[in-house]
């Protein structure tokens, strides 16, 4: 773990490095060429430079070893820079992660060491033209290579795609079939039968390389295999999924707030019927204050999991950073999208840069699994909780947040409460009606339990922030008032959304009859969830005034 000060040094250092060296006309440019700008990404790469990537490095191979919450944090100001850059640095470490989880100590030292010293890039070469996201119907093989009846080396033959840094990185960890089952290898660039196409002509990211690889007879030392033993790499790549989806998580809420951090400065001087827009409702209301309040929500999940894995005793956390991947790339996306409209034409214009931040951001919901495979992998987790407590899960955790309320009645936690209650009626009514036999209602299942854990994440973070506890590293762009109200915004919107959209499915499964409705909307809590929207507009209001700094005790942090 590395020091408050070392982190924020770290952090002022990139952005006086992207200000000098990435300013928005040089970002267009480079869009427009459709250029991954190496040369950038070797500085911020390179220990006598800028030396980013000395923090995803652990201490013994010569890094800083920073710990999930000191990385998301970069990530998020990456990404807030730019989204394609942010990538191209990403994919070195998400490359590594095979070899920092389930290398042998000499591999670590090695390839890690190289890492922190010379800044050499990798590659994560997993997906296939094929398989796609499915690791388990990979086709890239690895024949051991004998000689004297031992394993000397392998060849692997096969194909990869949609490879961050296809094309211009250094090493390759490549996921392939032995007679023991996946497993990890590292790849050099230069090795014999290995190739690399042009990069892809993407929708956006064009500032990182995207390339598909190709693998002829490529031979490789059996020192190479990741771990020296066949068929632990599933493992090995599901031991690390709560983390690298956590880091683009905080890529979807630092790509977000960055198209808004543009909408919000334009809206103040955009004079519409003689007034900015920022004093419009019809603007704040709609195209800025529900999506800070998305973005926050989804910043709370994304520092609790990075807590918890720091914590290191609660496994990979896969569910917790799924949800966190979610909530806060779709939310990164809906930010991007009302920011082109909150700019007009001007927002569909290159010149103005939430056009580009749009297009950008869009990946997030797609690389590192879908947001489909998020939902499918949330509803699963947490289906099988629900069927161990016997349906009390999530009427046990409603009771956590009627005692926080107790203890703090402005943070919207009895509003998180009733989205617990309703989720877990909404859940054991498709228990019974056996409706997970649908796989839209399954997935649709995973969106509502994101939605209301999220809420209750964000409750527990204005709660830390009124008791002065949350994390001394965290963002504090918002004051504990701010915060509060934001929680009690979200709140509404999670319970709102569990209930009605809950009802929805259940109907639209035929788990409910026209009789039997009255009685499941009230077990469900639907007009208690309807009172709770009581006080909305006065919180949007006073969030928008927050934003706007319209009253100094309730300025935007610094």
């Amino acid at each position: 773990m590395i020091s408050k000060k070392t982190l924020n040094l770290s952090l002022k250092s990139l952005r006086d490095f992207a200000k000098k060296r990435l300013p928005d006309e040089v970002l267009r440019e480079l869009d427009e060429k459709d250029e991954c700008p190496l040369e950038v990404v070797h500085h911020m790469c390179s220990p006598d430079q800028l030396g980013i990537q000395l923090l995803f490095v652990p201490e013994d191979c010569g890094g800083f070893g920073g710990g999930a919450f000191d990385v998301y944090l970069v990530c998020e100001e990456m990404a807030h820079i730019d989204l394609g850059v942010a990538t191209a640095v990403l994919a070195t470490f998400l490359g590594s992660d095979p070899i920092t989880v389930g290398a042998t100590p000499e591999q670590k030292k090695h390839w890690l060491s190289r890492i922190a010293e010379e800044g050499i890039l990798f590659a994560y070469g997993a997906t296939e033209p094929e398989a796609g996201s499915d690791l388990g119907s990979l086709k890239t093989t690895a024949d051991p290579v004998l000689k004297e009846g031992k394993v000397v080396g392998y060849k692997i033959n096969g194909n990869k795609q949609w490879i961050s840094n296809g094309g211009i990185a250094d090493a390759y960890t490549v996921l392939a079939n032995t007679p023991g089952g996946p497993s990890w290898f590292i790849v050099e660039k230069d090795t014999k039968g290995f190739t690399h196409d042009e990069p892809e002509n993407k929708h956006g990211i064009r500032l990182s390389n995207t390339a598909a690889l190709a693998f002829s007879d490529v031979y490789v030392d059996a020192d190479r295999l990741v771990g020296g033993v066949e068929g632990q790499g599933l493992l090995q790549a599901q031991a690390v999924f709560g983390y690298t989806r956590l880091m683009v998580a905080a890529f979807g809420l630092g790509a977000g707030w960055s198209a808004l951090d543009r909408a919000i400065p334009y809206s103040l001087k955009r004079i519409q019927a003689g007034a900015p827009l920022s004093e419009k409702q019809g603007y704040t209301h709609k195209l800025i204050v529900p999506h800070v309040a998305r973005l926050e929500a989804a910043r709370a999940v994304i520092e609790e999991t990075a807590e918890r894995i720091d914590g290191g005793k609660e496994g990979s956390l896969n569910t917790e950073g799924a949800i966190a991947k979610y909530m806060a790339t779709e939310a990164g996306n809906g930010a991007a999208d009302a920011s082109i409209q909150a700019l007009g034409g001007y927002g569909y214009t290159h010149e103005y840069m939430v056009e580009k931040i749009k297009r950008d951001v869009r990946i997030t919901t797609i690389y590192e699994g879908t947001s489909e495979i998020m939902e499918m992998t949330i509803a699963r987790d947490r289906w099988q909780l629900h069927l161990k407590t016997r349906g009390q899960h999530y009427h046990d955790q409603a009771k956590v947040f009627e005692e926080l309320h107790a203890r703090h009645a402005n943070i919207g936690a009895d509003t998180a409460a009733l989205a617990f209650h309703a989720l877990a009626e909404v859940m054991e009514k498709a228990r019974i009606a056996r409706l997970t036999r649908f796989q839209h209602v399954l997935l649709r299942l995973g969106e509502l339990i994101a939605f209301a854990e999220s809420a209750g994440s964000l409750a527990r973070r204005a709660a830390l922030m009124a008791e002065n506890k949350i994390n001394e590293k965290t963002n504090r762009r918002f004051d504990a008032t701010g915060m509060a109200a934001i929680s009690r915004i979200f709140a509404r919107e999670a319970a709102l959304k569990v209930a009605q959209d809950g009802l929805r499915w259940v109907v639209g499964g035929a788990g409910v009859s026209s009789a039997e409705l009255p009685a499941f909307e009230s077990a469900i809590g639907l007009p208690a969830i309807h009172r709770a929207q009581a006080g909305l507009i006065s919180d949007l209001d006073f969030v928008a005034d927050v934003i706007y700094g319209r009253a100094a005790k309730h300025q935007v942090a610094a």
